[in-house]
């Protein structure tokens, strides 16, 4: 974390993360409930550079405050699945997991502990001193010489109360219910403390498995309080857009659009025909190119055949006294079509559509 003390005397620090400043301005400005917040922006924190984790990097995120409701909880890891869905995102995870209620973690941390400490010879140098901080964070390392020693460490289920049990059944039937697949990871325990309750992780496929958490969230029944505010419940997720465009990039989802035109727009006039055609086919989404400097029908038909579009549009004499233009398939031998110039935009758009649709 970026803790220092600026020119100006004052001790600042850079936000590593923003559900506690959203939990603070409700505190702050106590709204109704249940409330809902989302955000985006960027974070700091102080770490070793490599890809997927950055010193600086930027999230979006929701938060919703004041429910106990599981479906809430079904609704908030929904959304975050739609999200990836909607970029196109084909190779993503969501594992889930609770950490009970906090004297089912707290036991939890201690049976950890324990193991942890029978197994220290055996755990990395970093886990040993994570070891004295926090037994939970432990489960959190990708090391390889640790990885022996938390496939064996124990459960969180079996320190479940019923009360904690039976709200994430309902999150795990509600998943099923609306069609968000998951697996359980009864270790994952996220990055952050705060934390009890319902857990999950959205994961790149495509990712290194150290640096694969693409967002992630769960429930903080707890922050509110800690802040100095009312006992409010609270629930949300982070999606760190670095790492998704990192997974969108190797999965091909933004692929480089054809810079080529669908329509060169040949006027044997002044040009002022032409500049308001692509005008108006550009407005109606269709890309649209013209030829310069006045030049000769044959030398823009030239142009037209190397531009790549997949029609021409011709203005002659005749069609602009008869408010008409003729439209030619530059890729095949179907006889020229004329059309009225009001009708243009709307032609070109469907004989481009069905291409599409043929092609697909």
């Amino acid at each position: 974390m970026y803790d220092f003390v600026d020119k100006g005397e004052r001790h600042v620090a850079l936000r590593p993360e923003q559900t506690a400043s959203i939990c603070r301005s409700f505190v702050e400005h106590r709204p109704t409930t249940p409330f809902k917040a989302w955000y985006a922006g960027p974070n700091f924190r102080y770490e070793k550079p490599q890809r997927g984790r950055y010193r600086q990097f930027d999230q979006v995120g929701i938060e919703v405050l004041g429910s106990l409701d599981p479906y809430i909880d079904i609704e908030v890891i929904q959304l975050g699945w739609t999200f990836f869905a909607a970029l196109g995102l084909c190779d993503v995870e969501l594992a889930i997991n609770s950490l009970g209620s906090p004297d089912d973690r707290s036991r939890y941390v201690a049976a950890l502990h324990d193991y942890f400490k029978s197994r220290n010879a055996d755990l990395s140098p970093e886990s040993q001193q994570t070891l004295l901080r926090n037994p939970l964070r432990v489960l959190d390392s990708k090391r390889s010489q640790d990885a022996p020693v938390i496939a064996e460490a124990p459960l969180i289920n079996s320190y479940w109360c019923s009360e904690a049990a039976e709200h994430f059944e309902v999150v795990c039937e509600g998943l099923d219910a609306v069609g968000v697949p998951y697996t359980l990871d009864l270790k994952l325990v996220r990055g952050l403390d705060y934390y009890r309750g319902t857990t999950f992780e959205y994961r790149g496929g495509t990712l290194d498995s150290a640096q694969n958490a693409l967002g992630g969230g769960g429930r903080y029944d707890g922050l509110v309080a800690d802040l100095g505010g009312p006992d409010t419940p609270g629930v949300g997720f982070a999606i760190g857009l670095d790492r998704t465009l990192l997974a969108c990039d190797d999965e091909n989802v933004f692929a480089a659009p054809s810079q080529n035109a669908d329509v060169f727009v040949v006027d044997v006039g002044d040009g002022s025909d032409a500049l308001s055609v692509c005008t108006e086919l550009r407005a109606g989404g269709i890309r649209a190119e013209r030829s310069w400097d006045q030049r000769s029908m044959k030398a823009q038909m030239k142009a037209a055949n190397r531009s790549g579009a997949r029609f021409a549009v011709l203005i002659g004499e005749s069609e602009r006294v008869a408010g008409t233009a003729l439209i030619r398939d530059l890729r095949s031998d179907e006889e020229q079509l004329s059309v009225a110039r009001a009708d243009l935009t709307g032609t070109l758009i469907s004989r481009l559509s069905s291409l599409e649709g043929a092609s697909s």
